[in-house]
């Protein structure tokens, strides 16, 4: 049960360990405190992109410090300066961390003796850490090292398909089965298994807040759905991409990925998404949409 929570809700913090505000956790590195907001922000705007995630959370608690869940982030200083950091929850998301103290990281984060979800982010910085939390209690159940960062700033490459359109409150049980299909391909196991509680949970949200963009077949059953998963002033971050199997394979996805990014667009001058490298047939979609790859994320999922 509690492995199978671990999974669903990704959201939902798993502390063993909360150091409190402006505890050093290694030479150099320690959880940043309220004082600290200022400087994390500045760091976080040096890439709004590769870091909406932290640039979200921000907007939301409107501070660095430890939040009540047990979330934290924790900073590396050098000469009185924050130069990189990474947010802790049930997640972990690297901030500016290089190849060269992403180890130094690493071994901050197994300190903590928590579980996560997930670690994903900049791939050097992933992968570097990865070197240490690989040899802690969690074992990674996939390892994606490479996943194409990709953005979207102008106007797409192609016409959108017009019937792509934001879901309603009354669509819930349309979108939800959608949802949990696509989660199943990508991952292997059932976002609903015992409940899925917290998964229904963020679908409802995504739904509520017009980020769960659907078009429906002639039978009104999902024939395409994408939630923007983030959304910042600065930039959304599309995610969840699906089509339904009865629909693949009649060219029409650069068409609805078009309509994502143009209704992305209207939120925020930037629209951002990262891709396995494996999956060839997305990534031409994508680049035939106007997607350009910026940068390369890596994801480790426990």
């Amino acid at each position: 049960m509690e492995k199978i929570l671990s999974k669903v809700a990704p959201w939902l913090p798993s502390a063993r360990r909360n150091p409190g505000a402006g505890e050093p956790l290694a030479p150099g590195i320690r959880v940043l405190d309220d004082a600290d907001t200022a400087s994390l922000r500045a760091l976080v705007s040096a890439d709004p992109v590769a870091n909406i995630f932290m640039d979200a959370q921000l907007s939301v608690t409107g501070s660095a410090r430890p939040g009540l869940g047990g979330s934290l982030v924790i900073g590396r200083f050098e000469g009185g300066l924050l130069v990189s950091a990474c947010w802790i929850g049930a997640n972990i998301v690297p901030i500016n961390i290089t190849a060269d103290d992403a180890e130094e990281f690493g071994l901050a984060v197994r300190s903590l003796n928590r579980t996560f979800a997930s670690c994903f982010g900049p791939a050097d910085a992933v992968m570097g850490m990865w070197k240490v939390l690989a040899e802690g209690p969690q074992q990674a159940f996939s390892v994606r090292p490479s996943q194409p960062l990709m953005t979207l700033t102008g106007t797409p490459a192609i016409e959108p398909n017009r019937t792509l359109r934001a879901s309603h409150a009354g669509e819930y049980e349309l979108v939800l089965p959608a949802c949990a299909k696509m989660f199943e391909e990508e991952l292997g196991y059932s976002p609903l298994a015992n409940g899925g509680s917290f998964y229904r949970s963020r679908v409802r949200s995504l739904i509520h807040s017009g980020h769960s963009l659907i078009d429906l077949d002639e039978g009104g059953a999902v024939r395409f759905k994408a939630e923007l998963g983030t959304v910042t002033t600065r930039a959304t971050q599309i995610q969840g991409v699906w089509m339904n199997p009865e629909h693949r394979g009649k060219s029409m996805a650069a068409g609805y990925m078009a309509a994502v990014a143009d209704y992305a667009l209207r939120l925020a001058p930037t629209t951002s998404l990262y891709v396995n490298d494996y999956n060839a047939p997305a990534i031409a979609t994508y680049r035939k949409v106007g997607f350009e790859e910026v940068g390369e994320f890596a994801t480790i999922l426990f």
